[in-house]
């Protein structure tokens, strides 16, 4: 069976990762059971793999900045382009999501309300109910979130599947096979715990009440569905015929 491919944009804070792992480890927590999984850093990888030995991608969160065009993200978003095309099931989270829509013609931005951080409030769109990602989960759920640019216009066509009062845009679905999600399904209460202490002085400086936000942290398992359930689909296609 082909790997679902996991493409490393970065990396969580460097004590975190020996405490409680990194974004590809979270990952292929919820999902290493279902299919095989192979993870490529973007960052250093001399050349990305060729669509067709690819089940399925993920592209991981960062602490880059779209907008920056580094020479690596600007690469992705080509091969991104292209495993669209394909139909390549897709799944972009966080910096991911904003590679993945910038890449198939949406616009990305810094939000203009700054910083979104902590578990928060998720409302599913009308268009969700038929998605085969999202229709299982319920109208409204919480989700980890941790991000200062946002998609500010979704790419032509797509499907606006979830947003709350902080950004219109918390995923979308472009064709039949392509997702992007703001929030990060793969972080759990500790590693949202843990950006809170990590950046604390820095949200402080934004005129964001760390301590109070922190207390406000819950298990976001129906968040986390999600990761199982793309995985699941992929799988799910490949036994076709």
């Amino acid at each position: 069976m082909k790997p679902l491919i996991i493409f490393k944009a970065g990396s969580t804070f460097a004590d975190l990762v020996r405490t409680h792992g990194d974004f590809e480890d979270w990952i292929a927590g919820d999902v290493g059971d279902i299919l095989p999984l192979s993870v490529v850093d973007v960052r250093k990888a001399a050349t990305l793999p060729p669509i067709e030995d690819v089940a399925a991608a993920i592209v991981t969160g960062s602490h880059a900045m779209v907008t920056d065009r580094a020479p690596w993200s600007e690469r992705l978003a080509g091969w991104l382009r292209h495993a669209h095309r394909h139909e390549v099931p897709l799944l972009g989270i966080c910096y991911g999501h904003q590679l993945l829509a910038d890449a198939l013609g949406g616009e990305v931005h810094y939000h203009p309300q700054g910083m979104e951080i902590g578990s928060v409030p998720i409302r599913k769109t009308a268009d969700a109910a038929a998605d085969p990602l999202f229709a299982s989960l319920p109208q409204e759920f919480m989700a980890n979130v941790v991000h200062s640019q946002s998609v500010k216009r979704l790419p032509p066509n797509a499907a606006l599947l979830a947003q709350n009062d902080y950004d219109a845009h918390q995923a979308f679905r472009v064709g039949h096979s392509s997702w992007g999600v703001q929030f990060h399904p793969e972080f759990d209460d500790v590693a949202m715990r843990g950006y809170f202490d990590r950046l604390g002085d820095d949200l402080a400086a934004r005129g964001i009440d760390a301590v109070a936000k922190r207390r406000e942290v819950v298990p976001t398992g129906e968040a986390a569905s999600l990761l199982r359930r793309f995985a699941q689909l992929t799988a799910e296609r490949d036994k076709r015929p």
